[in-house]
């Protein structure tokens, strides 16, 4: 876990993907896709089963340590409406009725303008973002990025991953937390999702996810389309250790916000934002760019 100060609040990232705001006694969550598996299996498709299993025993345990009162969703709470099936809307009631005086809210994202809102069994309350709890309006919560007068942005919608290289030119690309000075971009949390490389700006903040862990990378700032690379060196064991406990490898010196172009990647989005390498397409008809941060593309 990571604790830090954040538009006058206090902020832990967690390695579960999830974040805690502490003053909001509010969990929040991003992307976690549910049904996405029954989607493509009705399609066809081999996929394996479990990750909704998976999703909400990983919320179970973040909840229990967290003791949040409220479970806030930025978006995407369902992939699409052929994903919805009769078997998902059953564990998901079951798992609620655990979680009896718990608020869940969900900011609908572009994925749920698709799929619809969840039934009203599954006790999810549905709202058009960017939304700010009227006891606090210092935080505001929306799906894609965005800024908000006199208040900073949690959001969801891209996935973002930093790409962290090590000795002989090995390279791993791991999920992140992305702070800009009034926004933070948060890792999808479902099990069977995308990433998209994020390459920040001086000043930005980068928060690499590890399965134990929330390591902050220092230093790094993007250069132009070749590239990001560690403005200082950052320390090899504190990153070494990230990479060994997401690749179970000893490679890790150094990272970088994201290296330039590889064979393979998608392109970068053609909106001129500042993500790029998407293993997975998560516009869904919006730019996906960032509105602080413009130096990637």
């Amino acid at each position: 876990m990571s604790e830090l100060e954040w538009g006058g609040q206090t902020w832990t990232l967690r390695s579960d993907r999830t974040a805690y705001w502490q003053e909001g006694r509010t969990l929040v969550v991003a992307d976690p896709h549910f049904g996405k598996a029954e989607h493509f299996r009705g399609a066809g498709v081999p996929v394996p089963r479990g990750t909704t299993r998976h999703n909400l025993e990983r919320l179970d345990i973040a909840l229990r340590a967290t003791g949040a009162e409220r479970l806030m969703v930025v978006g995407d709470f369902f992939h699409s409406r052929g994903g919805v099936t009769e078997a998902l809307i059953e564990r998901l009631v079951a798992w609620r009725r655990g979680w009896d005086g718990l608020e869940v809210v969900n900011v609908r994202g572009n994925h749920d303008r698709q799929a619809g809102d969840p039934p009203a069994e599954v006790g999810v309350r549905c709202v058009a973002g960017p939304w700010r709890d009227e006891r606090d309006g210092a935080v505001a919560f929306a799906h894609e990025p965005c800024v908000v007068n006199q208040a900073v942005a949690v959001c969801g919608h891209v996935h973002p991953a930093v790409v962290l290289e090590g000795r002989g030119k090995s390279r791993l690309r791991v999920a992140c937390f992305y702070f800009t000075r009034r926004a933070v971009t948060l890792p999808a949390f479902g099990a069977f999702t995308g990433m998209k490389v994020v390459r920040p700006r001086r000043g930005d903040r980068v928060f690499a996810v590890g399965p134990a862990e929330v390591v902050e990378i220092r230093g790094v700032v993007g250069r132009g389309r070749r590239g990001a690379q560690p403005e200082q060196a950052v320390a090899a064991e504190t990153v070494g250790a990230a990479v060994r406990g997401a690749s179970g490898s000893a490679a890790g010196d150094k990272a970088a916000g994201a290296a330039g172009k590889r064979p393979g990647d998608a392109a970068g989005d053609p909106s001129g934002g500042d993500f790029e390498g998407a293993s997975e397409d998560t516009s869904g008809g919006g730019s996906g760019s960032h509105p602080e941060a413009s130096g990637f593309e």
